[in-house]
């Protein structure tokens, strides 16, 4: 049991409680307000003068999937000899000894949406796992969370290489059209064998796979840079009646209105890095304020190991340097993260009953460059502690 007194806590639920405390019981978070009394048996935190935060959420990142300081031998993001791999599990590649997800939690990060790369046309399923952990299966939030795929420069570079299809951006869209129409075939001969075994389709595990999408079970996490690239993939959205999620939408601030009015979230980024392709050309930190003020629900990510991922809270403070609210700019990194990842029950704020994932700062993390992490929580345990 921990009993934390006397903090500055955003609760991303409501209004800040001034001097409020927060009990936690068996990993969930018992009681959140004023004027609460400790337990006696409660290990106590004393937050005065800190500022209590849910812990940090990245809703797009390959955390554990390209290990720090390594090559090919940790490289284990992309399968790029298939355009087509909705069957990978993005929880068979990750390395959570990895010392990244240390650093993460360090700084406040306590949960990533990790997952294959975009050098795929449909790349695999993605998890949200806890960021403290040995065993990927004890960090588990929610699998799969997504079916990645990707749009743009990605997968015609790894495949024009390669002398086969998707070359152009007609291919990538067709074959990905392809996948959800043959998927959508398979789920209806599925069907009938119910009926009669005799038409049961034979196990297909890329369909099994593509079937979470098509059953809503599970979004599209469309990796799209270029304004085009982020149309196409709505309208093949659209076509089939799944759901999708716009991940780096660099260009979202040039359609903003547009994107308004369909809806879906964004989750914006890497921003903190060079303009390393063409399709980068248009990328700003003024692309989260712009989408914000249209009426986008946005979240800011790192797409470690692009970005390292403790540098979360540095990318939502550039955006608010560049006029996105303080406020909203925590919203991205916390509850919107979770609310577009679908996570939003059990993280991304402080309440009564959802998981005890806590962050405590000494100051501001997204406006002062020397704030440091008092300590982190992590389902109801002190994995990190500065005092």
């Amino acid at each position: 049991m921990i009993f934390i007194k006397n903090g500055r806590i955003f609760t991303m639920a409501g209004e800040v409680i001034e001097k409020g405390s927060i009990l936690i019981d068996n990993g969930k978070i018992i009681e959140v307000g004023k004027d609460l009394v400790a337990p006696l048996d409660a290990e106590i935190i004393n937050a005065e003068g800190k500022m209590v935060l849910p812990g940090f959420i990245d809703a797009h990142c390959h955390i554990g999937m390209w290990e720090e300081g390594m090559g090919f031998e940790g490289s284990d993001g992309n399968e790029m000899v298939d355009p087509v791999t909705p069957q990978l599990r993005a929880i068979d590649a990750i390395n959570p000894m990895d010392i990244a997800f240390e650093e993460a939690y360090r700084g406040g990060v306590t949960t990533a949406v990790t997952g294959p790369g975009s050098a795929n046309v449909i790349g695999g399923m993605t998890v949200a796992l806890k960021t403290y952990g040995k065993r990927v299966d004890d960090m588990i939030l929610k699998e799969p969370v997504a079916m990645k795929v990707a749009f743009g420069e990605n997968p015609k570079r790894v495949y024009e290489s390669q002398k086969k299809s998707p070359m152009t951006r007609m291919a990538t869209a067709a074959i990905l059209r392809e996948t959800l129409f043959k998927a959508k075939a398979y789920m209806e001969k599925k069907e009938q064998g119910k009926e009669d075994l005799s038409k049961m389709p034979e196990y297909d595990m890329k369909m099994e796979a593509m079937l979470k999408v098509l059953r809503k079970e599970i979004p599209l996490k469309a990796h799209a840079h270029r304004a085009d690239d982020i149309f196409t993939a709505l309208r093949i959205a659209k076509e089939f009646d799944v759901d999708i999620t716009l991940e780096h939408c660099t260009e979202g601030h040039l359609i903003a209105d547009y994107l308004a009015k369909e809806g879906k979230g964004a989750i914006v980024g890497p921003t903190l890095s060079n303009r390393s392709k063409v399709e980068l050309r248009n990328l700003t930190f003024d692309t989260p304020r712009i989408l914000h003020e249209a009426g986008v629900k946005i979240a800011i990510m790192t797409d470690s190991p692009v970005i390292p991922l403790h540098y979360l809270p540095i990318c939502a403070g550039l955006a608010a340097k560049s006029g996105l609210e303080e406020m909203e700019a925590l919203k991205a990194i916390t509850i919107n993260a979770a609310e577009i990842v679908g996570i939003d029950d059990r993280v991304g704020s402080i309440e009564i009953g959802k998981d005890a994932d806590i962050a405590i700062f000494d100051g501001n993390p997204i406006k002062d460059i020397d704030c440091k992490t008092y300590a982190t929580i992590i389902n109801g345990e002190i994995v990190y502690k500065n005092y």
